[in-house]
C-alpha cells in the first residue's frame, strides 16, 4: 500500500514510520502541502495523506480520482479543508476523531494560565534581571464562570480541569450531552446566556457553516467587559477583525490563540527572517494581552503516535475490509461519521 504523505514535518516522520513497518504500509513523504498544484505528486498512490491546511477542494478531488487515489486520510479531526459534499461518491475520506483530548485541553488551560498570571511576561523580564511585579497583577480561576462552546471530547475533558480549578461552566452544543449538566457546577445554556454571563469563553467546536464566525462583533458585544476568549479549535470560528476591535475598545481583555483563521499561510513554517504581509495577525501578535501559539494544542508525544496509529489502521482497514468506522459521509448528514461505514 502506497501512501502520498503531505505536509510533513520532522515530528511526523517517527510514528509513522513506526506503524507503516508495522503495517507494511509506504509513506511517501512530501513537504509541500497539498493543492492544486502539487497533487500529481500523488500518482501511483492508493492514498493521500493529508493534514489540516491541505486543500482538497473539487479540482483537487477531480485529479485525484483520474489518477486512481481512492482515499483521502485525515490524521486530524476537522475536516473544514475538505469539500465533503463534492467528494461524496467520488472518494472516501477517513479521519481521525480523537487522538488526545487531553494535549488540547491541557495547551489551552496552559494558554489561560499563562495570560492572566502574566507567566510570559515575567519570563522576558527576569531574563533581563528585571523582578519588579508591577503590572504582574492577575486574577483567581477560582470561582470565575467559564464558557464551553463545544462539549465533544475535547470540550469535556476542559471543563473536567476548569472543576478542579473551583470554576462554573456554561456549556453550549448543538447535541448535549445528557450526563453533563449537574444542576450546579455545569449547565448547559443557550448561547447569548453564555455569552452575557462568562468570564472566559473556551471555543471546542468544529468548524461548520453554522460555526463560521461564530466570534463576531455582534457575540462580543453580548460579552462582559473584560471577556477573555480561547480558541483551540479552528481559526475562522473567530472573526479576527472584529476581535482585534474588540481588544482595543476593552471589550476584550485578553485573547489565547492557537488557530488563526488565515493561518495556512503561515503556521508550521519559519517567518522569522520576514516581514509578516498579514496585518491582521501582525496586529494581534504586537497586542500585550493576546497570546498566539502556531496551532501546537495537538502536539505531544501521546497524541502524535495515537495519530499515526488511527491513521495507519484506518486505512489498513478500508483496504482490507472495505470499510473503516472512522469514514465521513455526507450522505448521513452534515458530514457527520458514517452510521454505515460506507460513503458509496
Amino acid at each position: 500500500m502506497k501512501i502520498a504523505f503531505f505536509d510533513t514535518k520532522p515530528y511526523d516522520k517517527p510514528a509513522f514510520d513506526k506503524f507503516g513497518a508495522e503495517y507494511g504500509v509506504d509513506f511517501k513523504y512530501y513537504e509541500t502541502k497539498l493543492n492544486e498544484d502539487t497533487v500529481g505528486l500523488a500518482e501511483g498512490a492508493d492514498a493521500v495523506c493529508v493534514f489540516v491546511n491541505d486543500t482538497v477542494n473539487a479540482a483537487v478531488i477531480d485529479r485525484l480520482c483520474e489518477m486512481g487515489v481512492r482515499v483521502v486520510a485525515l490524521r486530524c479531526a476537522g475536516f473544514n479543508n475538505v469539500d465533503m459534499k463534492y467528494a461524496y461518491g467520488k472518494i472516501h475520506v477517513l479521519r481521525v476523531p480523537a487522538y488526545s483530548p487531553y494535549a488540547v485541553a491541557e495547551h489551552t488551560m496552559a494558554l489561560l494560565l499563562t495570560s492572566i498570571r502574566r507567566i510570559h511576561k515575567a519570563f522576558i523580564r527576569t531574563r533581563d534581571y528585571n523582578f519588579s511585579l508591577a503590572g504582574m497583577t492577575g486574577f483567581d480561576l477560582h470561582g470565575k464562570t467559564v464558557g464551553v462552546v463545544g462539549t465533544g471530547r475535547i470540550g469535556r475533558v476542559f471543563i473536567d480541569i476548569c472543576r478542579g480549578f473551583g470554576m462554573k461552566v456554561l456549556a453550549y452544543d448543538k447535541f448535549p450531552a445528557k450526563d453533563l449538566d449537574d444542576g450546579d457546577t455545569v449547565k448547559y445554556v443557550e448561547l447569548d446566556e453564555l455569552f452575557e454571563k462568562s468570564d472566559i469563553i473556551s471555543l471546542h467546536c468544529p468548524l461548520t457553516e453554522e460555526t463560521y464566525h461564530l466570534i463576531d462583533g455582534d457575540s462580543l458585544a453580548k460579552c462582559k467587559r473584560g471577556v477573555v476568549l480561547l480558541n483551540t479549535s479552528r481559526g475562522a470560528l473567530v472573526d479576527a477583525e472584529a476581535l482585534l476591535a474588540g481588544i482595543k475598545s476593552r471589550q476584550v481583555g485578553a485573547a489565547c490563540l492557537d488557530v488563526y483563521e488565515e493561518e495556512s499561510d503561515f503556521f508550521f513554517e519559519d517567518y522569522s527572517g520576514h516581514i509578516l504581509d498579514d496585518d491582521t495577525l501582525a496586529r494581534l501578535i504586537s497586542m500585550p494581552n493576546v497570546i498566539v501559539t502556531s496551532h501546537q494544542a495537538f502536539l505531544t508525544e501521546e497524541a502524535l503516535y495515537n495519530i499515526a496509529e488511527t491513521t495507519v489502521l484506518n486505512l489498513m482497514g478500508f483496504f482490507e475490509n472495505g470499510q473503516c468506522p472512522n469514514e465521513l459521509c455526507y450522505r448521513c448528514g452534515s458530514a457527520e461519521d458514517c452510521k454505515d461505514g460506507k460513503c458509496f
